[in-house]
């Protein structure tokens, strides 16, 4: 028989995941669950695509500040748009997230839902990685992607709930992930409907709705699915509560983190701009949370890359 998860050496993470998978789908088991409580959540950023040196979707910002700077000559002396035009990327985000969301308020509102999504859609086409010299929807993990074909197999629902625009995201889910869009719960601008020329539009606002990270995760979990998952994979500090929250529950459960390990074929790190991984390693040794260690249990890691 094929190996649904060939990209992973055999190790306790792999055994983690085939032993969990069978034992929450047989009929006889004591574990069972059945399919409408399959559930398993996954974050996005460092789990399932890369997050080093920077998110994806502030990759996206910044070439979208650069765009629409001749639109706005404050911007010349205005931070962080002043260092954003510079190239001092490093500048621009030393404030840290009130910077970043500022970023995102001028280049994500002000259009409508679908222009939004044509935007996001045509830069992903294109767009290539500052190091890795790829294009984003090429640097998702294969093991991950293996992981989630296997659970979608075997009558798990898999959504994404991540900290990254939710719409941003949704431009590309399905098509990397097989994951559809109502699947997909993210960070949000308000939104308001109008009528444009007779024709009913979705506005995006240049204000935050909803910054789904950290405890605001499992709270959107219970707002948007409505039922606690039973597997959880995340990578940072950042996924801690939805890991708490998944595995909190009264029957078989599985917590999962995606730990940056390897760099040489991808980024080595537990700490960094893109978020750390402190707290969630603690409580996972506590909690029997499943540690993947990039080096040691995926013998590739992109799908372009050959076995090792």
């Amino acid at each position: 028989m094929t190996d649904p998860l060939a990209s992973w050496n055999d190790g306790i993470a792999k055994r983690a995941i085939l032993d969990f998978v069978a034992q929450v789908t047989t009929p006889d088991s004591p574990s069972f669950v059945p399919p409408r409580d399959r559930i398993a959540v996954f974050d996005n950023d460092g789990t399932l695509w890369v997050e080093q040196p920077l998110y994806v979707q502030a990759f996206f910002v910044f070439d979208r500040i650069q765009q629409l700077a001749p639109q706005h000559p404050e911007w010349q002396t205005q931070e962080p748009f002043a260092s954003v035009l510079k190239g001092d990327l490093k500048a621009a985000l030393s404030a840290g997230e009130p910077a970043l969301v500022e970023l995102v308020m001028a280049t994500h509102a002000g259009m409508t839902t679908d222009e939004f999504a044509a935007i996001a859609k045509d830069w992903l086409a294109t767009a290539n990685h500052p190091t890795l010299h790829r294009p984003y929807t090429e640097l998702v993990y294969q093991p991950m992607l293996e992981l989630l074909a296997y659970l979608q197999a075997n009558g798990f629902k898999t959504f994404i709930v991540s900290g990254g625009g939710v719409e941003f995201m949704r431009a590309c889910t399905e098509q990397i992930y097989g994951i559809p869009p109502e699947q997909v719960i993210g960070s949000s601008n308000k939104t308001q409907f109008e009528l444009r020329d007779g024709k009913p539009v979705i506005l995006r606002l240049p204000e935050l709705y909803f910054f789904n990270d950290k405890a605001g995760k499992p709270a959107a979990i219970q707002h948007y699915i409505g039922r606690r998952p039973i597997a959880a994979f995340g990578n940072s500090d950042g996924d801690l509560q939805m890991l708490q929250w998944t595995t909190a529950g009264s029957g078989a459960s599985l917590g999962m983190i995606v730990r940056h390990t390897d760099g040489d074929r991808e980024f080595a790190y537990d700490q960094g701009a893109m978020g750390n991984l402190k707290d969630a390693l603690v409580e996972a040794e506590k909690e029997g949370w499943v540690v993947v260690d990039m080096q040691r249990d995926w013998n590739r890691i992109f799908k372009f890359a050959a076995y090792s």
